[in-house]
C-alpha cells in the first residue's frame, strides 16, 4: 500500500482498506493510526453529506469533542465566523473532483477557541479504483502562525521607527532653517540681507513641502492627475533637466523608441521619480559613468505573475547606470523608506519608495535587477493604454484656459479648523478684493451659510477635508450643495486627496493640496469662480428658505 500522506503522492488505488476494516478495531490499519499523534479521519462521500466514519484520539484531542459528537457529522462543524470562506470552497471543490488539497484553515473546538490547522485531504480508492473515503490529516500551527505574526508585527514597528526617525532628521533641519532665518529677518536692516533670508527660509519650506509630497507618493496618498503620456516625448522634453541635474558627473544616453503606444500617467509625478532614480544612478557612479534611459515596448504573458500584474502589453522606461551596483541585502530593501547607503546629509532614502508607491498608485510595478559590481538596472513598468491625441506633459484644459485673472469682488467661505491657516487664507483672498467669511468647523460653516447666504449670497466654498467634529470638508460640501448647488466648491487637504477624489460628489474633486502659495490659491480660486454656476441653477432666496424649511 503506498501511503498518502501530502499533496503529489498517488491515490491509494492498491488500499486493502473495506468496510470490514471499519469494522474490526484490532486491525493493523486502526492500530497504527490510533496510536499516531496526527489527528486523523475518514469521511464517506458514498453517504450523503460525506460525514465522519472514523477519527482517531488525536483528533478528539485537538478538538475537543467526543467520538460519539463527531462522527456521522460533515466536518463544517469546525467552521466559524472567522473561517475564510474562500478556503471552504477549495476544499469543496477538491472534494467534488475526487481530488486532494493541502491547506492552513481556521477551525474552532469545541469550546469555542480558534486554531489553525494545517489539513491534507485525499481520496482512498479500493482495489478496482472505486473511492471508498476520503482520509485527512491534520495539524495545529497556530503557535507558528502566532510567531510569524509577531515577526511581522516586529518589522513593521522597525520600519515604522525608521520612517519616524528619518523625518524628525530631516524636518528639524528643515525647521532650524526656517526659524533662524526668520529671526534674522527680525533684526536685519540691510535690504540684500533681508531678501536673503526671505530666500532661504522659503527654499526650505519648498524642501520640506516635496519631502511630505514624497511621503505621500510612498503611501500612495497623493491625487495623481493622469493623462495619456508618450513617455518617450516626456523624456526628450525633461533631458534638459536630467543633464542639469548630473552637473557633469555622469554622461547621459537617451535610448528612446518613437511611436510606443500611451499610458496614462501623472506626468509631474513620473519626472519627480525618474529624477530620483537618475540621481541615485549619478551617486553611484562617483568616479563617472553612462548613464542610459530608454523605452521599450514588454509583452507579460507566462511571466506576468513575477511581476505581480496581469498578461498584457507594458512600456518599460528603464535607467541603466555603470556604477558600484548592489548586493542582495541591499537590493531587498532598496524601496523601504528612509534606507539609503549614502552618507548623512546625502539623501533622505526615499526616492526609490516614492518611485515605487507612484508606479503601484499607477497600476505598473517598479522592477530593480543589480549586482555587486556590474551596475543597476530600474524599469519603471506602466500598462499601455493604446493611443491618444495628448502627447508629452500638455497642461489640462482648465490650467491653460481656467484662470482669467487672481483678484475677484465674489463672496468666498472659509472653513479651516487651523487658526493660523485660517488666518493666512483670509488675508490672501482679502488682498485679492474678496469678500471673505469664515469658520473654524464644518458644523460652524454651515450655520453661517443658512444665516447669511439669503442675503449675502455665497460664490465659492474653500473648505479643508479633515475637520474635527461630525462633518468633515465632503459632509458639508454635500449640505452646502444641497441647500444651492449653484455653489462653487474648492476644497484643500494636506494628506489624503482619495478621499475628495471617491467623496459623493463629483464635483468635489477640484482640490488645492497643502502648502499652497498665495498664487496658487488665488489661481484655483478664480478657476473655481469662473466655473460658477455650472453644477445647476442658482436658487432664488424663497427657494432657499424652503430648503431651510
Amino acid at each position: 500500500m503506498e501511503p498518502l500522506g501530502r499533496p503529489g503522492l498517488h491515490h491509494w488505488r492498491e488500499s486493502t482498506i473495506t468496510n470490514a476494516d471499519l469494522n474490526d478495531r484490532g486491525g493493523v490499519f486502526f492500530a497504527a493510526i490510533e496510536m499516531t499523534r496526527m489527528p486523523m479521519i475518514l469521511t464517506d462521500p458514498n453517504l450523503p453529506d460525506n460525514p465522519i466514519v472514523f477519527c482517531n484520539k488525536a483528533f478528539l484531542d485537538l478538538t475537543g469533542y467526543e467520538e460519539g459528537e463527531v462522527l456521522g457529522r460533515n466536518c463544517r462543524f469546525l467552521q466559524g465566523a472567522q473561517t475564510d470562506r474562500g478556503q471552504v470552497a477549495e476544499l469543496r471543490e477538491a472534494i467534488a473532483r475526487n481530488g486532494s488539497i493541502a491547506l492552513e484553515i481556521l477551525n474552532y473546538r469545541r469550546d469555542g477557541s480558534p486554531f489553525w490547522n494545517a489539513v491534507f485531504i485525499g481520496p482512498v480508492y479500493d482495489t478496482d479504483g472505486k473511492l471508498l473515503y476520503f482520509f485527512a490529516s491534520q495539524l495545529d500551527v497556530t503557535r507558528r502562525r502566532n510567531t510569524e505574526q509577531s515577526f511581522r508585527q516586529a518589522q513593521k514597528m522597525e520600519s515604522i521607527g525608521q520612517l519616524t526617525a528619518g523625518l524628525a532628521h530631516d524636518f528639524n533641519n528643515l525647521l532650524q532653517v526656517v526659524n533662524g532665518n526668520l529671526e534674522l529677518i527680525s533684526t536685519a536692516k540691510d535690504p540684500d540681507r533681508l531678501a536673503r533670508y526671505v530666500a532661504s527660509a522659503q527654499s526650505a519650506a519648498e524642501r520640506g513641502a516635496k519631502l511630505t509630497r514624497q511621503l505621500l507618493a510612498f503611501a500612495r496618498k497623493t491625487r495623481l492627475e493622469p493623462r495619456p503620456t508618450d513617455l518617450s516625448h516626456l523624456v526628450t522634453d525633461f533631458s534638459e533637466m536630467l543633464e542639469s541635474t548630473l552637473n557633469k558627473q555622469a554622461d547621459l544616453h537617451l535610448s528612446l523608441r518613437r511611436g510606443l503606444p500611451h499610458v496614462t500617467v501623472d506626468p509631474d509625478q513620473l519626472e519627480m521619480a525618474l529624477l530620483n532614480i537618475v540621481n541615485n544612478a549619478r551617486d553611484a557612479m562617483p568616479n563617472g559613468g553612462l548613464i542610459t534611459v530608454s523605452t521599450s515596448l514588454l509583452k507579460l504573458n507566462g511571466n506576468a505573475e513575477a511581476f505581480d500584474l496581469e498578461p498584457g502589453d507594458y512600456i518599460v522606461l528603464e535607467v541603466a547606470d555603470e556604477g558600484e551596483g548592489m548586493d542582495a541585502d541591499v537590493l531587498e530593501r532598496a524601496t523601504e523608506p528612509f534606507f539609503t547607503t549614502k552618507g548623512v546629509g546625502q539623501g533622505t532614502g526615499l526616492g526609490l519608495a516614492m518611485a515605487s508607491g507612484f508606479l503601484r498608485q499607477s497600476g505598473g510595478r517598479l522592477d530593480i535587477q543589480s549586482k555587486k559590481g556590474e551596475g543597476t538596472s530600474v524599469r519603471m513598468i506602466f500598462p499601455i493604454t493604446g493611443p491618444a491625441t495628448i502627447e508629452g506633459k500638455s497642461e489640462p484644459k482648465d490650467k491653460v484656459e481656467g484662470t482669467r485673472g487672481q483678484s475677484g469682488t465674489e463672496h468666498v467661505l472659509v472653513v479651516e479648523d487651523h487658526d493660523e491657516v485660517l488666518s493666512l487664507a483670509r488675508e490672501i483672498l482679502e488682498s485679492a478684493g474678496y469678500k471673505v467669511s469664515t469658520a473654524i468647523s464644518g458644523e460652524a460653516a454651515l450655520r453661517l451659510f443658512e444665516e447669511i447666504h439669503p442675503q449675502d449670497p455665497v460664490h465659492l466654498l474653500f473648505t479643508d477635508l479633515v475637520m474635527p467634529g461630525g462633518m468633515n470638508g465632503l459632509a458639508l460640501v454635500d449640505a452646502v450643495c444641497e441647500r444651492d448647488p449653484s455653489v462653487s466648491i474648492l476644497m484643500t487637504t494636506g494628506y489624503n486627496e482619495e478621499l475628495v477624489v471617491n467623496g459623493p460628489r463629483k464635483r468635489a474633486t477640484d482640490v488645492l493640496s497643502k502648502p499652497y502659495r498665495r498664487s496658487e490659491l488665488l489661481d484655483r480660486v478664480r478657476q473655481a469662480l469662473n466655473r460658477h454656476g455650472e453644477d445647476g441653477p442658482r436658487r432664488n432666496p424663497s427657494d432657499f428658505g424652503a430648503a431651510q424649511a
